[in-house]
């Protein structure tokens, strides 16, 4: 099959605000078991250690789950470079042979540094061994090749689905003790990749594009970079083809497009330094593995990037993420378990895990669970997270048919400012909207359905959520609280938040809801907002004073709400009771 190189205008890539926030590497233990043993921190510099080490030295101060402390992972005292086996740093010489070459080297060894120098290493996919520290320098930038026939057609996991997609730029299967280390950056040349819409360009960036090759769809509202491609996104599945023969997936290879790092069933995993760019799909993705830490990083895609997540963290176990910056084209920092039947039949839960001191600029959500979850997701924390711009700050989501169960979310010292939605949200009607609609979608698609239907194992749930110290300095709504109304979403705790948004709170379907000390500023419309929900306990709710109601409590089936009276000056006026409202469905404590 006949494919043309694309290159694609790289400029694109600095659309957006880009992260400047990054930080240096680990600290080094005090001593260590056998002299010729190093863990990859050694493998960094000590640049900026002291904001490291007091993030670390807190990691799992306070926390509220049992969670043993995450394996790092050490190597030989071995190293090599890849300009040991003929690399050439030019940006125009593919080095494919030298990198495996050099890891194999490494591994014959029993393990060891693979060295990226300064300079520009264009290659193919990248396979990491047991016992290897990818280490990229200071000035290294590893480019992955656009000749789509480097990347064959591979058996993986997709969103959650099991399915062929091309083989990932760097990749690893089976694996123990791996890093990628170093200051330098990985670029996954996603632009040669990923369709694009008219939509999300301005015309000068359009004209380049198409300028550049490939084609475009049918109304001339989509680019492809070639006819493969194109067919593949006609077939009528989204992303994931329901094809059953690998010849099908062959005939639409080009649109399979793979995620960056993939790194599947491997043990004691570390990223720590590097940039990862463009990527052709999602960023990183750790799958059904234990021992994963990954600080330190620059994770970036082009905002318009189609499927560009930053981290994919799926069906792992023990896990910390920490001093990262993201700034992506889709979710940022995302939690998942797999998807609706495949999930469950892995049942392989997403769990301990430790999330801390990242910021997210642009993206579909800062910290997400979902929508694939269904093994399960429980035992995270999240604290000290900044979100700027991010479309959702904090996004759980799922809908029926996935099945599932996300609990012990434990969430703290969240700073968000100019989110374009919901600062909070929880939607068990997600049907694969961004947050912020694009012309082709349509909010229907995700609107809430108010018949119950039967409880099943497809039936996702959504319990023991707790967040404090939630400061929001803008947002289009403060939080969207939406469950099924055959499973309902239950106890979810919000202490200690200040939240100024143009909208206030909406409980939808929600049982066991919990605010205290909640500050809510809006320009319209009440703070709060209870429909066919159960079991609201509110204290301490300040707000604006300002015409209308404060609190509207609605829905035949909403029971057990209570409001404290001296939240109000007149609750006669600014509580407002719905009609359908039953007489005892509201108490007003003294």
């Amino acid at each position: 099959m006949n494919k043309k190189k694309i290159s694609v205008n790289r400029l694109f890539l600095l659309i957006g605000l880009t992260g400047a926030l990054q930080f240096s590497c680990q600290r080094q233990p005090s001593a260590q078991p056998e002299a010729a043993v190093a863990t990859a921190s050694t493998a960094t510099t000590a640049t900026g250690a002291n904001a490291n080490n007091n993030v670390e030295a807190t990691l799992y101060e306070g926390l509220e789950f049992d969670m043993p402390r995450v394996q790092e992972p050490s190597f030989p005292n071995y190293s090599v470079s890849i300009t040991d086996f003929g690399a050439v740093g030019d940006g125009l010489t593919k080095n494919t042979q030298a990198f495996e070459k050099a890891i194999a080297a490494a591994a014959a060894k029993g393990g060891g540094k693979v060295t990226i120098p300064r300079g520009m290493w264009l290659t193919g996919p990248i396979v990491l061994q047991n016992n290897i520290n990818l280490h990229a320098e200071a000035g290294a930038m590893v480019i992955f090749s656009e000749d789509f026939d480097d990347y064959p057609l591979v058996k993986t996991s997709f969103e959650g689905l099991e399915t062929y997609r091309c083989q990932s730029p760097i990749s690893g299967r089976g694996l123990t003790n791996i890093a990628i280390t170093g200051k330098g950056t990985f670029d996954g040349s996603g632009d040669a990749w990923r369709p694009v819409k008219k939509s999300k360009m301005t015309d000068a960036q359009w004209k380049t594009l198409v300028k550049s090759g490939g084609v475009l769809s049918d109304d001339g509202r989509i680019w492809y970079p070639s006819e493969s491609s194109k067919k593949g996104d006609s077939t009528g599945n989204f992303n994931v083809p329901d094809f059953d023969r690998i010849e099908q997936f062959e005939a639409v290879k080009d649109f399979m497009r793979p995620v960056m790092v993939s790194l599947i069933d491997c043990k004691k995993v570390m990223l720590d330094g590097p940039t990862f760019q463009n990527s052709p799909a999602w960023n990183l993705h750790p799958l059904m593995s234990e021992d994963v830490t990954i600080r330190n990083l620059n994770v970036r895609n082009p905002w318009y990037s189609q499927n560009g997540d930053g981290l994919d963290l799926e069906s792992c176990k023990n896990a910390v993420i920490y001093n990262n910056t993201f700034d992506v084209g889709d979710d940022a920092i995302c939690i998942k378990s797999g998807k609706d039947e495949d999930g469950r039949k892995r049942g392989m839960a997403t769990e301990n895990v430790i999330v801390k001191n990242n910021t997210v600029y642009h993206g579909h959500g800062g910290f997400v669970v979902g929508s694939e979850m269904s093994g399960g997701v429980k035992n995270v924390h999240v604290s000290d997270c900044i979100f700027m711009g991010t479309d959702i700050g904090l996004r759980f989501k799922s809908t029926r048919g996935r099945g599932g169960v996300v609990e012990n979310i434990y969430i703290s010292n969240i700073d968000m400012i100019d989110i374009p939605t919901q600062a909070i949200s929880f939607n068990l009607f997600y049907g694969g909207n961004s947050p912020v609609l694009e012309e082709d979608q349509s909010a229907e698609t995700e609107a809430r359905v108010e018949k119950s239907v039967p409880v099943t194992e497809e039936t996702p749930s959504f319990k023991d959520i707790y967040m404090k110290n939630i400061r929001v300095a803008g947002a289009e709504q403060a939080i969207a609280l939406q469950g099924l109304p055959e499973m309902n979403l239950k106890n979810v705790n919000i202490e200690n938040a200040v939240l100024k948004a143009k909208k206030g709170i909406t409980a939808v379907d929600a049982d066991g809801i919990n605010l205290k000390n909640v500050k809510v500023i809006t320009e319209s419309g009440p703070a709060l907002t209870i429909y066919n929900s159960k079991n609201i306990d509110v204290k301490g709710l300040t707000y604006d004073e300002k015409q209308g109601p404060v609190v509207k409590v609605l829905g035949p089936l909403t029971k057990n709400v209570k409001l404290e009276s001296k939240d109000f000056k007149n609750a006669s006026q600014q509580v407002s009771k719905g009609k359908d409202l039953s007489t005892t469905a509201l108490t007003m404590e003294q």
